[in-house]
């Protein structure tokens, strides 16, 4: 047989097989990728094909001027931070950043940006939904006396004393630090300790799963020294993407959020996998790419924990004299605060409203498309929220929307309506709500 018809060998078919899987999960892994598909079943939505939701345009121009609202009544003066878990931290009006940098001393620049990085991280991986039992109760802080912290705030609160104690260090003589060793011999027993956790009177939602979770984080700090660098940490990103950057010089969000879930991508859950590879948040839909060619169709990505973390990585390299330019690549954020504002707000109606009596799966389609209008909506929304404040996308990029903004929004309207309860009932594992 002539050299030219020879049919391709195993080895070949198998490094093209992996070829497409890569492409698919870069394609996956894009906010392009994300907004493109969310618009889509958005529009789908509008023209009534959607088994579970319709859309009320109507009611958008309400939400809008209730966002408005909230983040005039928050930030007066329309100076708005980002969304991040810097926030959280902030809770109670305690000043708990200048409590870290006291402690670290005369550490330099790039070093508190180091520990800044690790808190943050290791923080928004332990974000997820607490349910509604358990709270922190945080010792007196100065002039404000004891006081307990629920959900998001509590979880801020519980995670940076738990840094602050060295929980996650594996080295005595440097508490402040998240490192590969100290992630890995965190348990389920030690976390919850730290989050003052008792299973009948102050029970905290998916605490296996988180524990687990940063294991997986330590393992995954140890196998990448490229990215984390040794001893492996987290913040050793900030050498990574700051060294090739010339002083002043902005790094851009996307590549930000490249590394992180290049680097990421072996902790996350194994039940999203494409050949093999873990896809992490992005969950299968019907309807999702499916106008596309390839593996990646049906699949809907939102990578929510990520991008938050993104949001969250903002400060500190901006505090190191590292800005971080294009913000509105990242999309908003597919949880139940941003979910629940358009439900509570009428922009969203279930077709079946006995659906928000039910318990339902982070996989399940009616979640996944709830995650992903909500990421279409929140683009629609922003510009209509800038309108009301008189603000251009330059002073209120998508981030400060988000902070203002949807996720308060959609808190207030949780606590009017449903005791803070979400609209939609979903079984946490602690790693995606």
């Amino acid at each position: 047989m002539p050299e030219s018809k020879k049919p391709p060998s195993t080895a070949i078919k198998k490094e093209a097989a992996g070829a497409r899987t890569q492409r698919a999960v870069a394609e996956l892994r894009s906010t392009n990728t994300i907004r493109r598909r969310a618009t889509a079943l958005l529009e789908r939505a509008r023209r009534g094909e959607s088994a579970w939701f319709t859309v009320n345009d109507g009611a958008m121009a309400n939400a809008a001027l209730l966002v408005a609202e909230l983040t005039q009544a928050r930030y007066p003066d329309l100076k708005i931070p980002y969304h991040s878990r810097w926030r959280h931290f902030e809770a109670g009006e305690v000043d708990r950043l200048a409590q870290l940098n006291r402690a670290l001393g005369e550490a330099s620049p790039a070093e508190r940006a180091r520990s800044q990085i690790d808190l943050a991280l290791v923080s928004v991986l332990l974000d997820a939904g607490a349910g509604p039992d358990w709270s922190y109760r945080e010792a007196p802080q100065g002039e404000r006396p004891e006081h307990s912290y629920g959900r998001s705030e509590g979880l801020g609160v519980a995670s940076f004393h738990a840094f602050m104690a060295g929980l996650f260090s594996s080295d005595p003589a440097h508490p402040l630090q998240a490192d590969a060793k100290g992630l890995q011999a965190v348990t389920a027993e030690s976390l919850s300790a730290a989050f003052q956790v008792d299973p009948n009177t102050n029970p905290l939602v998916g605490l296996d799963g988180r524990a687990a979770l940063l294991r997986r984080l330590g393992q995954a700090l140890q196998d990448q020294p490229a990215l984390f660098g040794e001893p492996a940490r987290p913040g050793h990103l900030f050498d990574l993407l700051t060294s090739s950057a010339k002083d002043g010089a902005a790094i851009a969000a996307h590549d930000l959020l490249a590394v992180l879930l290049t680097g990421l991508s072996p902790i996350w859950p194994a039940q999203n996998t494409l050949s093999g590879m873990a896809l992490g948040d992005c969950w299968r839909h019907p309807a999702a790419g499916s106008d596309e060619k390839g593996l990646a169709s049906g699949w809907m990505p939102f990578h929510k924990l990520s991008q938050w973390l993104t949001y969250s990585l903002l400060e500190p390299f901006e505090w190191a004299g590292h800005p971080v330019g294009g913000l509105d690549a990242l999309t908003g954020l597919p949880e139940y605060r941003n979910g629940g504002l358009f439900l509570d707000a009428g922009v969203l109606l279930l077709k079946d409203p006995a659906q928000a009596d039910k318990l339902h799966e982070a996989g399940d389609e009616l979640i996944v498309e709830w995650r992903a209008l909500t990421v279409a909506l929140l683009d629609e929304l922003a510009p209509l929220v800038r309108e009301q404040l008189g603000l251009t996308v330059e002073q209120m990029p998508l981030a400060c929307v988000l902070e203002g903004g949807t996720w308060a929004a959609g808190r207030a309207l949780a606590q009017q309506l449903h005791l803070g309860l979400p609209p939609l009932n979903i079984q946490s594992d602690g790693t995606v709500f």
